[in-house]
Protein backbone atom coordinates (compact mmCIF):
# COMPACT_ATOMS: atom_id res chain seq x y z
CA UNK A 1 0.00 0.00 0.00
CA UNK A 2 1.15 3.49 -1.00
CA UNK A 3 0.59 6.54 1.66
CA UNK A 4 -1.51 9.29 0.50
CA UNK A 5 -2.68 12.65 1.63
CA UNK A 6 -5.53 10.60 3.45
CA UNK A 7 -3.92 8.36 5.29
CA UNK A 8 -1.66 11.30 6.71
CA UNK A 9 -4.71 13.35 7.64
CA UNK A 10 -6.36 10.35 9.15
CA UNK A 11 -2.71 9.99 11.29
CA UNK A 12 -2.86 13.52 12.44
CA UNK A 13 -6.67 13.69 13.24
CA UNK A 14 -5.86 10.45 15.72
CA UNK A 15 -3.39 12.80 17.49
CA UNK A 16 -4.89 15.44 17.86
CA UNK A 17 -8.27 13.70 18.89
CA UNK A 18 -6.56 11.27 21.29
CA UNK A 19 -8.88 8.37 20.65
CA UNK A 20 -10.06 6.32 17.45
CA UNK A 21 -13.42 7.12 18.71
CA UNK A 22 -12.53 10.98 18.28
CA UNK A 23 -10.67 11.20 15.33
CA UNK A 24 -13.66 8.86 13.75
CA UNK A 25 -16.33 11.07 14.55
CA UNK A 26 -14.14 14.00 12.83
CA UNK A 27 -13.26 12.48 9.81
CA UNK A 28 -16.98 11.24 9.51
CA UNK A 29 -15.96 7.26 9.01
CA UNK A 30 -17.28 4.71 11.14
CA UNK A 31 -14.52 4.18 13.69
CA UNK A 32 -13.84 0.21 12.42
CA UNK A 33 -13.19 1.72 9.01
CA UNK A 34 -10.07 4.07 11.08
CA UNK A 35 -9.01 1.12 12.85
CA UNK A 36 -8.82 -1.21 9.66
CA UNK A 37 -6.86 1.46 8.06
CA UNK A 38 -4.98 2.37 10.61
CA UNK A 39 -3.67 -1.30 10.95
CA UNK A 40 -2.88 -1.16 7.07
CA UNK A 41 -0.82 2.18 7.41
CA UNK A 42 1.30 0.68 10.31
CA UNK A 43 1.89 -2.61 8.37
CA UNK A 44 2.79 0.16 5.48
CA UNK A 45 5.36 1.50 7.89
CA UNK A 46 6.64 -1.33 9.29
CA UNK A 47 5.59 -0.83 13.08
CA UNK A 48 2.85 0.51 15.71
CA UNK A 49 2.20 4.14 15.69
CA UNK A 50 0.11 4.34 18.39
CA UNK A 51 -0.37 2.53 21.66
CA UNK A 52 -4.26 1.48 22.49
CA UNK A 53 -4.49 2.46 26.39
CA UNK A 54 -7.85 2.86 28.17
CA UNK A 55 -7.88 6.76 28.29
CA UNK A 56 -6.65 6.67 24.33
CA UNK A 57 -4.44 6.74 22.30
CA UNK A 58 -1.02 7.97 22.51
CA UNK A 59 2.06 8.13 19.18
CA UNK A 60 4.99 5.71 19.78
CA UNK A 61 8.19 6.81 19.16
CA UNK A 62 7.87 6.08 15.35
CA UNK A 63 4.70 7.46 15.32
CA UNK A 64 5.67 11.02 16.60
CA UNK A 65 8.53 10.58 13.82
CA UNK A 66 5.73 10.30 11.20
CA UNK A 67 3.28 13.07 12.37
CA UNK A 68 6.51 15.54 12.40
CA UNK A 69 7.01 14.86 8.64
CA UNK A 70 3.51 14.45 8.18
CA UNK A 71 1.85 18.13 9.47
CA UNK A 72 4.25 19.74 7.16
CA UNK A 73 3.58 18.03 4.13
CA UNK A 74 -0.31 18.67 5.22
CA UNK A 75 0.04 22.21 5.61
CA UNK A 76 2.18 22.26 2.03
CA UNK A 77 -0.67 20.35 0.25
CA UNK A 78 -3.19 23.18 1.53
CA UNK A 79 -1.32 26.03 0.47
CA UNK A 80 -0.91 24.39 -2.88
CA UNK A 81 -4.71 23.99 -3.04
CA UNK A 82 -5.34 27.47 -1.81
CA UNK A 83 -2.28 28.93 -4.04
CA UNK A 84 -4.16 27.16 -6.93
CA UNK A 85 -7.45 28.53 -6.52
CA UNK A 86 -6.90 31.69 -5.52
CA UNK A 87 -4.60 31.54 -9.21
CA UNK A 88 -8.03 30.30 -11.25
CA UNK A 89 -9.53 32.64 -9.84
CA UNK A 90 -7.60 35.53 -11.32
CA UNK A 91 -5.45 36.54 -8.38
CA UNK A 92 -7.76 37.12 -5.34
CA UNK A 93 -5.93 35.54 -2.54
CA UNK A 94 -7.55 34.57 0.76
CA UNK A 95 -5.88 35.38 4.29
CA UNK A 96 -6.91 32.89 6.76
CA UNK A 97 -7.62 34.95 10.30
CA UNK A 98 -7.90 32.97 13.41
CA UNK A 99 -9.04 34.67 16.98
CA UNK A 100 -10.37 34.43 20.34
CA UNK A 101 -12.70 36.94 21.07
CA UNK A 102 -11.77 40.89 20.33
CA UNK A 103 -13.10 44.14 20.32
CA UNK A 104 -9.76 44.50 18.23
CA UNK A 105 -11.18 42.30 15.13
CA UNK A 106 -13.77 44.79 13.33
CA UNK A 107 -10.79 47.06 12.99
CA UNK A 108 -8.42 44.44 11.93
CA UNK A 109 -10.36 42.79 9.03
CA UNK A 110 -11.38 45.99 7.72
CA UNK A 111 -7.55 47.39 8.01
CA UNK A 112 -6.66 43.72 6.12
CA UNK A 113 -8.88 43.84 3.51
CA UNK A 114 -7.71 45.20 -0.13
CA UNK A 115 -8.12 44.91 -3.25
CA UNK A 116 -7.09 41.27 -4.18
CA UNK A 117 -6.46 39.91 -0.35
CA UNK A 118 -10.04 39.15 1.29
CA UNK A 119 -9.66 38.03 5.20
CA UNK A 120 -11.65 35.41 6.33
CA UNK A 121 -12.03 34.53 10.08
CA UNK A 122 -12.32 31.76 11.95
CA UNK A 123 -13.10 32.66 15.83
CA UNK A 124 -12.39 29.38 18.60
CA UNK A 125 -12.55 30.09 22.25
CA UNK A 126 -9.32 28.02 22.34
CA UNK A 127 -6.31 29.29 21.74
CA UNK A 128 -4.44 26.22 21.66
CA UNK A 129 -6.69 24.99 18.77
CA UNK A 130 -5.97 27.90 16.90
CA UNK A 131 -2.43 27.61 17.49
CA UNK A 132 -2.65 24.38 16.38
CA UNK A 133 -4.59 25.04 13.25
CA UNK A 134 -2.14 27.60 12.11
CA UNK A 135 0.95 25.32 12.18
CA UNK A 136 -1.39 22.84 10.55
CA UNK A 137 -1.94 25.31 7.75
CA UNK A 138 -5.22 25.23 8.12
CA UNK A 139 -5.23 29.33 8.66
CA UNK A 140 -2.62 32.03 7.98
CA UNK A 141 -2.02 33.74 11.39
CA UNK A 142 -3.96 33.80 14.70
CA UNK A 143 -4.79 36.62 17.43
CA UNK A 144 -5.30 34.52 20.84
CA UNK A 145 -5.07 35.14 24.49
CA UNK A 146 -2.92 33.83 27.21
CA UNK A 147 -4.32 33.61 30.47
CA UNK A 148 -1.38 34.39 33.32
CA UNK A 149 -0.48 31.34 34.97
CA UNK A 150 -1.87 29.44 31.98
CA UNK A 151 0.61 28.79 29.50
CA UNK A 152 -0.70 27.99 25.68
CA UNK A 153 1.07 25.18 24.38
CA UNK A 154 2.57 26.76 21.35
CA UNK A 155 3.41 24.38 18.60
CA UNK A 156 7.33 24.13 17.37
CA UNK A 157 8.31 25.95 14.90
CA UNK A 158 5.44 28.43 15.21
CA UNK A 159 6.22 32.64 15.14
CA UNK A 160 5.08 34.79 17.90
CA UNK A 161 4.57 38.37 18.35
CA UNK A 162 3.41 39.88 21.57
CA UNK A 163 1.03 42.40 20.97
CA UNK A 164 0.46 43.22 24.58
CA UNK A 165 2.65 41.43 27.71
CA UNK A 166 -0.02 42.38 30.45
CA UNK A 167 -3.78 43.28 29.51
CA UNK A 168 -5.59 43.38 32.99
CA UNK A 169 -8.85 42.02 32.98
CA UNK A 170 -12.09 44.08 34.08
CA UNK A 171 -15.26 42.97 35.95
CA UNK A 172 -18.43 43.84 34.09
CA UNK A 173 -21.36 43.98 37.12
CA UNK A 174 -25.18 45.09 36.90
CA UNK A 175 -25.25 48.99 36.56
CA UNK A 176 -27.55 48.77 40.04
CA UNK A 177 -25.04 46.81 41.87
CA UNK A 178 -23.84 48.90 45.17
CA UNK A 179 -20.06 48.13 43.61
CA UNK A 180 -20.36 49.77 40.34
CA UNK A 181 -20.60 53.47 41.81
CA UNK A 182 -17.10 52.89 42.14
CA UNK A 183 -14.40 53.44 39.70
CA UNK A 184 -12.25 50.59 40.99
CA UNK A 185 -14.10 46.92 42.43
CA UNK A 186 -12.57 45.05 45.30
CA UNK A 187 -12.77 41.50 44.84
CA UNK A 188 -14.32 41.52 48.24
CA UNK A 189 -16.98 43.72 47.15
CA UNK A 190 -18.24 40.79 44.78
CA UNK A 191 -18.29 38.28 47.81
CA UNK A 192 -22.15 37.49 48.24
CA UNK A 193 -22.35 37.29 43.92
CA UNK A 194 -22.54 34.67 41.42
CA UNK A 195 -19.72 34.45 38.93
CA UNK A 196 -20.05 33.34 35.47
CA UNK A 197 -17.01 31.89 33.84
CA UNK A 198 -16.58 30.14 30.51
CA UNK A 199 -14.86 27.36 31.20
CA UNK A 200 -14.05 26.30 27.35
CA UNK A 201 -11.82 29.05 27.25
CA UNK A 202 -8.29 27.90 27.76
CA UNK A 203 -7.14 29.07 30.96
CA UNK A 204 -9.96 31.30 31.68
CA UNK A 205 -11.44 28.97 34.91
CA UNK A 206 -8.27 28.44 36.18
CA UNK A 207 -7.15 32.17 36.77
CA UNK A 208 -10.41 33.61 37.80
CA UNK A 209 -10.14 30.55 40.42
CA UNK A 210 -6.86 31.25 41.32
CA UNK A 211 -7.83 34.78 41.99
CA UNK A 212 -10.55 34.27 43.69
CA UNK A 213 -9.18 31.81 46.41
CA UNK A 214 -6.01 34.20 46.76
CA UNK A 215 -8.10 36.44 48.36
CA UNK A 216 -10.76 33.86 50.59
CA UNK A 217 -13.27 33.60 48.23
CA UNK A 218 -15.54 30.57 46.88
CA UNK A 219 -18.60 32.10 45.32
CA UNK A 220 -20.91 30.40 43.50
CA UNK A 221 -20.46 29.90 39.85
CA UNK A 222 -21.85 29.49 36.67
CA UNK A 223 -20.55 28.45 33.14
CA UNK A 224 -21.70 29.95 30.29
CA UNK A 225 -20.74 31.82 27.01
CA UNK A 226 -19.71 35.41 26.98
CA UNK A 227 -22.62 36.17 25.03
CA UNK A 228 -25.09 34.84 27.77
CA UNK A 229 -22.83 36.06 30.71
CA UNK A 230 -23.69 39.89 29.38
CA UNK A 231 -27.37 38.62 29.23
CA UNK A 232 -27.11 37.31 33.02
CA UNK A 233 -25.09 40.43 34.17
CA UNK A 234 -27.56 42.85 32.51
CA UNK A 235 -30.64 41.15 34.91
CA UNK A 236 -28.32 41.23 37.89
CA UNK A 237 -27.78 37.29 38.13
CA UNK A 238 -24.15 37.22 37.77
CA UNK A 239 -21.24 39.36 37.36
CA UNK A 240 -17.61 38.37 34.79
CA UNK A 241 -14.46 38.88 34.30
CA UNK A 242 -14.81 40.64 31.04
CA UNK A 243 -11.91 42.10 28.88
CA UNK A 244 -10.85 46.36 29.50
CA UNK A 245 -12.15 47.37 26.22
CA UNK A 246 -15.93 45.83 26.55
CA UNK A 247 -18.37 49.41 27.31
CA UNK A 248 -20.53 49.67 30.01
CA UNK A 249 -24.21 50.17 28.71
CA UNK A 250 -26.92 51.65 31.06
CA UNK A 251 -27.99 47.86 32.32
CA UNK A 252 -24.38 46.90 33.20
CA UNK A 253 -21.23 48.58 34.20
CA UNK A 254 -17.47 47.30 33.05
CA UNK A 255 -15.21 48.40 36.33
CA UNK A 256 -11.65 48.13 36.93
CA UNK A 257 -10.55 45.30 39.60
CA UNK A 258 -8.58 46.85 42.13
CA UNK A 259 -4.71 45.71 42.44
CA UNK A 260 -5.10 43.97 38.60
CA UNK A 261 -5.03 40.81 39.90
CA UNK A 262 -5.80 39.02 36.59
CA UNK A 263 -3.92 39.27 33.38
CA UNK A 264 -3.11 38.44 29.74
CA UNK A 265 -1.02 38.35 27.31
CA UNK A 266 -2.02 39.14 23.97
CA UNK A 267 -0.57 37.18 20.89
CA UNK A 268 -0.15 36.99 17.72
CA UNK A 269 1.26 33.77 15.53
CA UNK A 270 2.44 32.67 12.11
CA UNK A 271 4.47 29.84 10.89
CA UNK A 272 6.79 32.84 9.75
CA UNK A 273 8.34 36.06 10.43
CA UNK A 274 7.15 37.71 7.02
CA UNK A 275 3.42 36.94 8.14
CA UNK A 276 3.66 38.34 11.08
CA UNK A 277 5.40 41.66 9.45
CA UNK A 278 2.36 41.78 6.87
CA UNK A 279 -0.72 41.93 9.55
CA UNK A 280 0.82 42.98 12.75
CA UNK A 281 0.46 46.95 12.11
CA UNK A 282 -3.04 46.35 11.32
CA UNK A 283 -3.72 44.54 14.28
CA UNK A 284 -2.04 47.06 16.39
CA UNK A 285 -3.46 50.31 15.13
CA UNK A 286 -6.89 48.33 15.48
CA UNK A 287 -6.34 46.85 19.23
CA UNK A 288 -5.58 50.64 20.29
CA UNK A 289 -8.45 52.08 18.72
CA UNK A 290 -10.45 49.66 20.36
CA UNK A 291 -8.96 49.99 23.41
CA UNK A 292 -9.27 54.06 23.91
CA UNK A 293 -13.32 53.24 23.16
CA UNK A 294 -14.00 51.96 26.34
CA UNK A 295 -14.07 54.47 29.18
CA UNK A 296 -13.24 52.48 31.81
CA UNK A 297 -9.73 50.94 30.14
CA UNK A 298 -8.80 55.01 28.44
CA UNK A 299 -8.84 56.24 32.08
CA UNK A 300 -6.84 53.02 33.09
CA UNK A 301 -4.73 53.71 30.13
CA UNK A 302 -4.10 57.15 31.36
CA UNK A 303 -2.11 56.14 34.50
CA UNK A 304 -0.98 52.50 33.57
CA UNK A 305 -0.43 52.41 29.59
CA UNK A 306 3.81 52.08 29.48
CA UNK A 307 3.12 49.11 31.37
CA UNK A 308 1.48 47.59 28.08
CA UNK A 309 3.61 48.79 25.76
CA UNK A 310 6.21 44.86 24.91
CA UNK A 311 9.96 44.76 24.39
CA UNK A 312 10.81 44.23 20.50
Amino acid sequence: MELEVRHLRALCAIADAGSLHRAARQLGVAQPTLSTQLARIEQALGGPLFTRERTGCRPTPLGRTVLGRARPLLADMRTLVREARAAAAGGDSRLRVGSTASRALAGWLRRLRQPGLEPTLQMDVSANALLRRVSEGQLDVAFVHEVEGCPLRVPEGLRLRVLVEREPQFVMLPADHPAATRSVVRLADLADDRWMVDPTVDGEWDGVHRVLRAVGLNPRVLHGDYHTAASLVATGEVVTVCQPSSQSRPDMAVRRLSGDPLGVRLLLAARTRAELDAVYPALEEAYWEAARQSTAYREWLEHAGPRLVPTR
